[in-house]
């Protein structure tokens, strides 16, 4: 296609650091009404984040990480990504996830009045990491 540049710049920065910042061939992350894929091209966008897992791939390596919340511009050359969480397959407790997922879904169950939005985001954070981690853990096997 003539015109259009055969990569895109991500940017990935989070509230704490610069995460990442190279060219690559597509970027997939959850927008905040279902997952959003980029080519360079792109039409322009802004978008909040949802909760979920960015993929992005550099020929034939293809990258994953967690996000929830925050933004994303997409311009035809470059995808900038500002999530209010983000953590890489290595970085996430798994243990951790895992009691954050049993209280979720006990807040849910119980016959306490409980926040169901605040409830959801934490059962939905806490799914979204244990997934990457296995998605992570069954690559390396």
């Amino acid at each position: 296609m003539a015109g259009f540049p055969s990569k895109i710049r991500l940017e990935i920065v989070s509230p704490s650091r610069l995460l990442f910042s190279d060219l690559v061939e597509e970027v997939t992350f959850p927008g905040s009404e279902g997952y959003l894929g980029v080519l360079p091209g792109h039409l322009p966008l802004l978008t909040m984040l949802g909760i979920g897992v960015v993929t992005y791939r550099q020929g034939t390596h293809k990258h994953v990480l967690s996000v929830s919340g925050g933004f994303a511009e997409v311009l035809p050359d470059h995808v900038v990504l500002l999530p209010d969480t983000v953590e890489l397959p290595e970085e996430i407790d798994v243990k951790r996830a895992r009691e954050a997922l049993d209280r979720a879904e006990k807040r849910l169950s119980g016959r306490e009045p409980v926040d169901v939005e605040r409830a959801m985001a934490a059962l939905l954070r806490a799914t979204n990491r244990l997934h990457l981690a296995d998605v992570a853990r069954q690559s390396r096997l």
